[in-house]
């Protein structure tokens, strides 16, 4: 009788911890909410799609209270440890759930996003320089002192909830051995059911149920996203990766990869034993003088938006904008990242394949075999060096080890051209533009992998003594809509501009050294850095494509071709190969563009971008005064689902099974 006791006392005390909990992520939400969403609600908003989120929010994190609150139930309750242990679970708790609360700010406001893979991310990254990052520029010192503050709050009201004193055992539990044996049944179905009810977040069945993919139950994002709470968020986060170690991906159909085979390059009536003769190209013949060098130069964060009209007045892409102005020079808007991450986009670039959700950087198998789509092999077989240049180190995400392996020539970091560091990523653009120009007299003909890094936080470079004038920045941004904390972002901004003046000198002055030489320009992604809170998707995900230098004019591809990371390689190739030389490739080159390019959650069409596996489409903005019916949205719509899932389990194929069928 006594350990009956003993464990409804302590049944009760973990229900006040489990609603104690539950309260705390409600309050969270709502205060993340509040305090966010002038910036990133929508305007169109109702209060009965906030309620919505509320209420369905409070359902999914029945089952984070929940699981905190079945370890106390074990140990505490069960196990018999007792109040002290019980307080410890619930203030470990509230110390994570702060944290992670204020660490949700900041985060949301650079991904737009409740934690997702990026988190994952960084584990393979270089974590000191996150930690400095996190320090200098998204104030984790003062963040974990209010986390620390909101904590001990916690624990003045918990700690007096868990000591009020809780209900006796009923009198009739005691009466009869038969009696106390019914209730102890009774008790244990209440907490079986009461456990099925939180473990499917609100209902008895998992149907009816809310987890994190069924969650985003309003029309805005915003609300959709406050819907998951810090710990939900993570756990999503680490889902996706599970999936993604499994290569579960959309798109990937291994069942039939002859067909995509035979497709991707047009060898329908081709029958071999093994992948290769499928992935030949064959080019057409050089369309420009051959170059000495080419440079193929990714900048950080290098997005778009910045080039479109409703951005001019901010004047941060003026370099680019002046070499786009030129006769030799071509430039699509219609441009796709191969991912929303520097490694997985230099990845894309490295070994010619898509992002299909494996770590093609740490695959033992990149170590082994250089892939048949890789970057630097054709290059080598046309009498170039191929190299690359790079503003941080090579152990960063394995990218020396990698691109070595692939059959780049050499890898410079900063410290092997003793560039002084910048910060906690590497040195500033100028410091590696110096040392590779000071490097070309010295060189054979080469191809130049280039890799900045100053458009990067912790945005700490001394903007007004390389001349930018940011006061006139946040004068600008208080023009434009949907703005939120402009000091920041016209910082931010004003970094953009350093790597735009910094690339268009060393083109020139290159230019005027080697005229014979082209360049590529393009982004590593663009998610980080917005034009307010509520961008367009062609905003928040494409980056520009520039091609410019000797023998290159504006009609050398059709207007704002549709491209991506891995289409440009075949592309130089076809403009400087001669007739009948082979080479292999997933992506097509832009003389003879499939129309769709995509990275895990985005496509572009000749007309459309939109979210893969959604329905969620918008026309690009430079086409916006067209009219685009719906015969022909459902077509472009189609035909990326097609390109996509050819490419798709073309690389997948190519990284799990290799070569052979």
């Amino acid at each position: 009788m006594k350990h009956l006791t003993k464990i409804f006392d302590g049944l009760q005390r973990d229900l006040r911890l489990f609603l104690f909990l539950l309260i705390l992520l409600e309050v969270y939400r709502g205060l993340f909410m509040w305090s966010m969403s002038s910036g990133y609600m929508s305007e169109d908003t109702t209060t009965s799609e906030i309620i919505l989120a509320l209420w369905t929010g409070l359902r999914l994190s029945l089952k984070t209270a929940g699981a905190v609150t079945l370890l106390s139930t074990i140990t505490a309750t069960l196990i018999g440890l007792g109040y002290k242990f019980r307080l410890a679970i619930g203030i470990f708790a509230s110390l994570i759930f702060s944290i992670l609360f204020q660490a949700r700010f900041p985060y949301y406001k650079e991904f737009q996003s409740t934690f997702g893979l990026e988190i994952v991310h960084g584990l393979n990254d270089d974590v000191m320089a996150i930690f400095w990052t996190l320090v200098e520029e998204y104030g984790l010192i003062w963040r974990f002192i209010l986390a620390l503050i909101l904590t001990l709050m916690c624990i003045m009201i918990l700690s007096r909830i868990l000591l009020f004193r809780t209900m006796p055992l009923p009198h009739f539990a005691l009466e009869s051995k038969m009696k106390t044996v019914a209730f102890s049944v009774g008790l244990f179905l209440i907490f079986v059911i009461s456990f099925v009810f939180v473990r499917f977040g609100g209902s008895f069945t998992y149907a009816g149920g809310v987890n994190w993919e069924n969650a985003g139950v309003t029309s805005d994002h915003f609300l959709n996203e406050c819907i998951l709470d810090d710990v939900q968020a993570l756990y999503r986060a680490n889902a996706m990766e599970k999936r993604m170690q499994a290569g579960d991906i959309s798109g990937v159909d291994k069942e039939n990869i002859l067909v995509y085979a035979k497709s991707i390059a047009g060898h329908e009536n081709l029958e071999a034993d093994n992948l290769l003769p499928y992935l030949e190209r064959t080019a057409e013949g050089a369309k420009i003088p051959k170059p000495k060098h080419i440079f193929v130069i990714v900048g950080e964060t290098w997005m778009q938006w910045p080039l479109i009209g409703k951005y001019e007045k901010l004047h941060i892409a003026d370099g680019i904008k002046s070499l786009i102005a030129e006769e030799n020079c071509y430039y699509s808007r219609n441009f796709m990242p191969n991912g929303d991450y520097t490694s997985s986009s230099i990845n894309g670039f490295v070994t010619g394949l898509n992002d299909v959700n494996i770590r093609v950087n740490y695959q033992p198998k990149t170590f082994e075999d250089i892939y048949p789509t890789a970057f630097a092999p054709p290059f080598k077989e046309l009498g170039y060096k191929v190299d690359f240049w790079y503003g941080g180190v090579a152990s960063w995400d394995n990218i020396g080890k990698m691109s070595l392996a692939q059959g780049f020539d050499n890898f410079y970091g900063y410290p092997d051209y003793h560039a002084s560091k910048q910060n906690a990523w590497g040195t500033k653009d100028e410091n590696l533009f110096n040392a590779l120009l000071n490097h070309l007299a010295d060189e054979p003909p080469t191809v130049h992998l280039i890799l900045t890094t100053s458009n990067h936080p912790p945005y700490n470079l001394d903007l007004k003594s390389e001349g930018f004038n940011i006061d006139a920045e946040i004068s600008e941004l208080n023009q434009l809509p949907n703005m939120d904390d402009v000091k920041t972002l016209a910082t931010e901004l004003g970094h953009y501009w350093y790597m735009d003046k910094v690339t268009t000198n060393f083109i020139r002055q290159v230019v005027e050294k080697y005229p014979e030489s082209i360049f590529v320009i393009t982004g590593d992604h663009a998610v980080r850095c917005d034009p307010g809170t509520r961008p367009t998707i062609f905003e928040h995900q494409s980056v520009p494509f520039v091609i410019y230098g000797n023998g290159i004019k504006r009609n050398i591809f059709p207007v704002d071709v549709v491209g991506g990371h891995t289409s440009i390689a075949p592309t130089l190739i076809e403009l400087i190969a001669p007739k009948g030389f082979s080479y292999y490739t997933i992506a097509p080159p832009l003389t003879k563009s499939n129309g769709v390019a995509f990275n895990r959650e985005v496509f572009i069409t000749n007309s459309l971008i939109g979210k893969v596996d959604s329905d969620e489409v918008e026309l690009l903005p430079h086409i916006a005064s067209k009219e685009l019916n719906q015969v022909n949205q459902s077509a472009e719509k189609d035909l990326a689902q097609s390109v996509i899932t050819s490419m798709r389990t073309l690389s997948w194929w190519l990284l799990t099974n290799g070569l052979n069928f």
